[in-house]
C-alpha cells in the first residue's frame, strides 16, 4: 500500500534537516488555520511548512485519487477523511510525495499555487485533528503493570490474574482531549492521605505524565459486529502522541471498584500530526513474546510493534527542560490490532475518531519508565531536574513534552511534540 512513498533516498525541493520529524517519507495530516484569522483547513507537513490540502484539492491534485468530489480536505476536522479508508489514505499520501519530490515541477514552479498551498508553520496554528466521539486508554505495557503492581501488591502478585489473557483498557472522556500546547489545570477532587481519618476534598498533591501513544479509528464496525483481527489494522487511520494526565493521589482513592474516574477525566494531550501506518511501515517490528499465547480471537495479527523511539522532558516554570526518561514503543506486549479486535470482540461499534491509547509506555530499565509515578517510585526516590530542583510528581508551572520518531538512514519520520503546562487548581 506504501509503494514508493517510502524509498529512503526519496528527497524534497522543500528544503529539509535530517533531523526533521517531517521528511517527505512521513507527510503526516492535521488541521490548521492561519493566525492572522480564517477557517480549519486539513493540512499535511514537511519540514518547517504545512501544505494546505483544501488548496490542493481546488488545483486538482487529487483528482486521480478516491479523495476527489469529496470536499473531505474542507472539513474543520480529518474525520471525514478518515472515514474514506486506507485506498484514499495512501492514494492521498502517494500523490503529495509525488508533488514534493525535488524532480516534480509542477508545485515548486508555480509561483502563485506555492504560495497559497505552502505556509511556513510559523504562520499557522495547529488545532485538535480529529472530532473524538469515544476514547477508550489500554493498559498495555508488561513492564508498567509490573512496576505498579509491584508497588502495591508486591513483586509475587504484580501482574493480575487477567492481564496475560486480554488487553485491559477503560473508557476515557473524550471532551478533555486537548492538543499539544494546550495548557492544563492541576484537578481536584476527593483523596484519603490519612487512612484513619475521612476523606477530604481538594487539589490533587500528585499530578502526573503518563508516556503512551494512540491510534485513530478510520471506518468503524457496526453494532454487534466483531472486527476480526486479520482485519483490525484497516480501520486504523494513524498515531498519534497521548499524554494520559493522571492525578494519582485522587486515582489511589477512587478507583475501587469501578476504575479511574476524576484521576484521568480532566485532561489528555495529544500531538496535532496523524501520522499514517503507511509512513511507520519500515519500522514495523516483533512485539514481545506473549506466554501463554492469546485465546484464538487474539492471534494472527502479524508484527504488530513499531520501532518508535519515545522521551519525556520537563521545564520548570522559567526554566531549562530535563530528560525524564527514553522509552520505546516495540516494548508494548499488546498490539494494536489486539487492542481493537478485543474492543469489538463483544459487538462494540468503533466509529470514525475515536481514539485508542496504549497506556503508559515503560521499557526494562529504570531510565525507560514512562511515567513519574515508576521514575521517582511513588515519590520515595525524588528526581533530580538538571537545575538541581527534585520533583516527584508535577508541579504548577511545569511543561511536561513527549517526543517520538522513527529513524530511517539519513532522515526521522516523527510525530513532533505533544506538550503541556500544568497550571494552579481553581
Amino acid at each position: 500500500m506504501a509503494g514508493d512513498a517510502n524509498d529512503p533516498t526519496l528527497r524534497s525541493w522543500v528544503e529539509v534537516d535530517a533531523d526533521s520529524h517531517f521528511p517527505i517519507q512521513n507527510l503526516p495530516f492535521g488541521v490548521s488555520c492561519p493566525k492572522a484569522g480564517g477557517e480549519l483547513r486539513v493540512c499535511s507537513a514537511i519540514g518547517d511548512f504545512v501544505l494546505d490540502l483544501a488548496v490542493l484539492d481546488e488545483a486538482g491534485a487529487f483528482d486521480e485519487t478516491p479523495v476527489t468530489g469529496t470536499e473531505a480536505f474542507h472539513e474543520p476536522t480529518l474525520n471525514a477523511f478518515m472515514a474514506l479508508g486506507r485506498e484514499a489514505w495512501s492514494a492521498t499520501r502517494q500523490a503529495l510525495s509525488r508533488l514534493l519530490r525535488d524532480d516534480c515541477g509542477e508545485l515548486r514552479d508555480d509561483t502563485e499555487l506555492r504560495e497559497r498551498a505552502l505556509l511556513p508553520v510559523d504562520a499557522v496554528e495547529l488545532q485538535l485533528p480529529v472530532d473524538v466521539g469515544d476514547y477508550t486508554d489500554f493498559y498495555s505495557s508488561r513492564e508498567h503493570a509490573t512496576n505498579v503492581g509491584t508497588m502495591f501488591r508486591g513483586a509475587d502478585n504484580a501482574l493480575m490474574p487477567n492481564w496475560l489473557h486480554l488487553p485491559v483498557g477503560y473508557h476515557g472522556r473524550s471532551s478533555s482531549i486537548v492538543v499539544s500546547g494546550a495548557p492544563v489545570r492541576r484537578p481536584q477532587g476527593q483523596t484519603r492521605p490519612d487512612d484513619a481519618q475521612p476523606p477530604v476534598f481538594g487539589a490533587s498533591r500528585m499530578v502526573d505524565f503518563e508516556l503512551e501513544m494512540g491510534f485513530f479509528i478510520g471506518p468503524g464496525n457496526g453494532l454487534g459486529d466483531p472486527v476480526p483481527i486479520g482485519e483490525a489494522e484497516s480501520h486504523i487511520f494513524g498515531m498519534v502522541l497521548v499524554n494520559d494526565w493522571s492525578a494519582r493521589d485522587i486515582q489511589k482513592w477512587e478507583y475501587q471498584p469501578l476504575g479511574p474516574f476524576l484521576a484521568k477525566n480532566y485532561a489528555t494531550t495529544i500531538s496535532p500530526w496523524v501520522v499514517t501506518l503507511d509512513a511507520l511501515e519500515p519500522f514495523r517490528c516483533a512485539s514481545p513474546a506473549q506466554e501463554p499465547a492469546p485465546l484464538e480471537n487474539l492471534r494472527g495479527g502479524g508484527d504488530g510493534a513499531f520501532d518508535i523511539a519515545l522521551e519525556v522532558w520537563l521545564a520548570p516554570d522559567g526554566g531549562d527542560a530535563t530528560r525524564l526518561c527514553r522509552s520505546n514503543y516495540r516494548h508494548l506486549y499488546w498490539s494494536m490490532a489486539q487492542q481493537l479486535a478485543h474492543h469489538a470482540s463483544g459487538g462494540c461499534n468503533l466509529r470514525t475518531g475515536d481514539l485508542l491509547a496504549s497506556g503508559t509506555i515503560s521499557g526494562p530499565t529504570d531510565d525507560s519508565r514512562g511515567s513519574m509515578l515508576e521514575l521517582a517510585w511513588r515519590g520515595e526516590q525524588p528526581l533530580t531536574l538538571d537545575s538541581g530542583e527534585q520533583r516527584g510528581s508535577i508541579q504548577d508551572g511545569d511543561t511536561v513534552t513527549l517526543i517520538g520518531w522513527c529513524q530511517g538512514d539519513g532522515y526521522r519520520v516523527g510525530f513532533g511534540e505533544c506538550s503541556g503546562k500544568l497550571l494552579p487548581a481553581h
